[in-house]
């Protein structure tokens, strides 16, 4: 055979013409398949890098590095950039919502140095933190423990510590007798200070938010008093800095239920709607406002509806949660989900994170400080 010769004749076998312009192929009406370039709105050249992780490298270039990155980085790195510029707008009053184990959990030094250094305006939390920060203010202390024992039952493991006066918070444990410490100092510091003499109308009720800001005083003299090695804590660091504290389900608390039983013989009654004005006047009078929302639970809520009373609502939001919005429950709701409600301004920045609330607020307070600092 002769070189080139086998399909030169024209007849439809040779390579180079058998798609030719105009069979249907190379028109462009497939061009996602063919050469040309499909019609792309949606997509916009971006691609995604790779994060490095350096022994000489802070928290905040680490997280700055996730946006190089996809999937949860990406949205660490949004909520630390979110998170800063929250921080660093001194007309910005910050809404920090508290919810979860989290002073037992080893965060309390978190968030009083939050407050004491200025970067939170409110605090809405649960009793329970509220009751285990005061416990360690006052010289007790949280302990490493365990899940389970691998010798036991789930339940075995659990009634053996309920035996040795021990209760569990997931792997935290707390010797009992340090919540009957606690009871002696609302009974002995707290709680006479807050006898009202009635007013003109006879009204001689206090708000949950003076509870805890006579909490905070009697944390912040008990600690000093007897040298406690700890921190005063999250509500005297609040007591300091003339931060308010507000606890909407105090009730479904240690410290609720002994000051519920404390009125059952004193001149003592807490108005759970006393807070409103308060905290709607804050959120009123702000020119910027942002809330960080550890957790969910009434915390949340009660920062987000704040906003609803109000005509206006936040500038920014994050929130750290590992609840799925699926089940149409508040803990998982979406920022998104909230600006409906017009809770969040419709061009608010915000960002959410899913993940374990002792490894994420960390992490995003450490960039967040380091940017705005």
């Amino acid at each position: 055979m002769s070189d080139g010769d086998e399909h030169d004749d024209g007849d439809g076998h040779d390579g180079s013409d058998s798609h030719s312009a105009g069979d249907g192929h190379g028109d462009g009406s497939h061009d996602d398949h063919g050469s040309g370039d499909p019609h792309r709105e949606e997509f916009h050249e971006d691609p995604v890098g790779h994060t490095r992780a350096t022994a000489d490298m802070t928290v905040g270039q680490l997280v700055e590095g996730y946006g190089d990155a996809g999937i949860g980085a990406a949205a660490v790195n949004e909520a630390g950039d979110v998170l800063a510029e929250m921080f660093a707008n001194d007309d910005c009053t910050v809404f920090l919502s508290l919810a979860g184990a989290m002073v037992p959990a080893g965060m309390r030094r978190i968030v009083s140095d939050l407050i004491r250094d200025g970067y939170v305006d409110a605090l809405v939390t649960t009793g329970a933190n509220l009751t285990h920060d005061a416990i360690e203010a006052i010289g007790g202390k949280h302990h490493h423990g365990r899940t389970h024992d691998p010798e036991k039952s789930l339940r075995e493991h659990d009634e053996g510590l309920r035996d040795e006066g021990v209760d569990r918070i997931y792997n935290v444990y707390l010797p009992q007798e340090h919540f009957a410490a606690f009871e002696g100092h609302l009974r002995e510091e707290v709680f006479p200070a807050l006898e009202a003499d009635p007013d003109a109308e006879g009204d001689d009720s206090v708000s949950i938010a003076d509870l805890a800001r006579e909490l905070g005083r009697a944390n912040a003299s008990v600690n000093e008093r007897d040298d406690v090695s700890e921190d005063p804590g999250v509500a005297a660091a609040a007591y300091d800095c003339d931060v308010p504290v507000y606890c909407p389900a105090v009730q479904d608390s240690v410290l609720g239920l002994q000051a519920w039983m404390y009125a059952q013989t004193a001149d003592f009654t807490l108005d759970a709607l006393a807070d409103m004005t308060e905290l709607t006047d804050l959120a009123f009078d702000a020119d910027d406002a942002g809330c960080l929302l550890v957790g969910g639970g009434v915390p949340k809520n009660f920062t987000l509806q704040t906003m609803l009373v109000t005509p206006r609502a936040y500038d920014y939001a994050v929130q750290i949660t590992m609840d799925p919005e699926a089940t149409g429950g508040l803990s998982g709701a979406t920022l998104e989900e909230a600006r409906s409600w017009g809770k969040l301004e419709k061009d608010a920045r915000n960002a959410s994170v899913y993940g374990d609330a002792t490894v994420m607020l960390p992490m995003l307070v450490a960039a967040a400080r380091e940017r705005a600092e």
